[in-house]
């Protein structure tokens, strides 16, 4: 089903933090959307993926657990597979339909950062510069790249212009053919440093993308990628960008403890989410996942995830 979205800019938006979820004993680097519309999952520093339901927040469950520290995390419903990367570049799967024991697969010689799904693929990104397609079903490895030497972790899929986007530390965005897996197009020096985190809007025409230099930079792509606007948005690297369900607002998270939410029309800043005035996060925010248009979910450093009430 295809999203409607309504053109007019934002003006005004109010947050508050519903709950803070303390159930991980180290970092919390990633979260995804799970079985259920109320339903996630998240993983950290001591290796766990734990699930959680809106309707019970107080009783989180360990769902699988690998040996270190997860970075990366995806979940595909279609087939009931989860795929956790971690620091050692280890990609780990489980079909939880049959059992919640992860198989490891030793690939990448660096930590896993991103795994993405493309139909009957899976896709991962590594910090050896790496980016390998998998089969989603036998695990085979079909295909890898090497696009760079340096870490590679954003992501977006263009599905309409059969496009992916990956963004990596060496300052550039890739853009690669989603058949052919060779490299289109390079944007290079997109930022002044690693170029952590990219979204891309419902139509395909707008790239977000974010860095270590703190920089909120804006693309307009239609032949070309072509910088639009370039926004000083936090103190610190911004380590993910994610639009709401109706593309109206967008959200990103840095290492400078705060969430920031963003008109996606104009985009203009509407509201940051601090530490203390909003009872936020007092570590780096790493990840944000938005479960509905009025619900936001965000982890950290600080070992919690937050359930944020949205509303415009």
């Amino acid at each position: 089903m295809q999203i409607m979205t309504n053109n007019s800019p934002v003006s005004k938006v109010k947050i508050s933090c519903l709950t803070t979820l303390k159930g991980h004993n180290a970092a919390v680097y990633a979260l995804v959307a799970f079985q259920k519309e109320n339903e996630f999952l998240s993983t950290g520093g001591e290796g766990w993926v734990a699930q959680w339901s809106m309707e019970d927040l107080e009783n989180g469950k360990l769902l699988a657990k690998t040996g270190s520290s997860n970075f990366a995390l995806h979940y595909d419903n279609t087939d009931n597979i989860l795929s956790i990367g971690d620091i050692y570049g280890d990609l780990h799967v489980a079909k939880l339909n049959e059992n919640n024991e992860p198989r490891k697969i030793s690939y990448h010689k660096k930590g896993v950062f991103g795994i993405h799904r493309l139909e009957n693929e899976l896709l991962t990104l590594a910090g050896d510069g790496l980016l390998t397609k998998w089969n989603s079903q036998t695990l085979a490895k079909k295909e890898s790249i090497q696009l760079t030497y340096n870490r590679i972790r954003g992501f977006a899929d263009a599905k309409k212009k059969q496009v992916l986007l990956i963004g990596a530390s060496d300052k550039n965005i890739y853009a690669i053919d989603r058949d052919t897996f060779q490299i289109q197009n390079v944007v290079e020096k997109a930022h002044l440093n690693s170029v952590f985190a990219l979204a891309l809007d419902q139509e395909e025409k707008v790239i977000l993308s974010g860095g270590r230099d703190a920089m909120l930079n804006i693309w307009k792509w239609e032949d070309e990628i072509k910088i639009h606007k370039s926004i000083p948005a936090h103190l610190f690297t911004i380590n993910a960008i994610k639009y709401s369900p109706d593309y109206r607002l967008f959200a990103t998270a840095s290492r400078d403890k705060t969430i920031k939410i963003w008109d996606s029309k104009e985009f203009k800043l509407l509201k940051v989410i601090e530490a203390i005035r909003d009872k936020g996060h007092v570590n780096s925010v790493n990840d944000l996942l938005w479960l509905s248009k009025d619900r936001l979910i965000s982890c950290s450093d600080d070992r919690t995830i937050k359930v944020w009430d949205v509303q415009y």
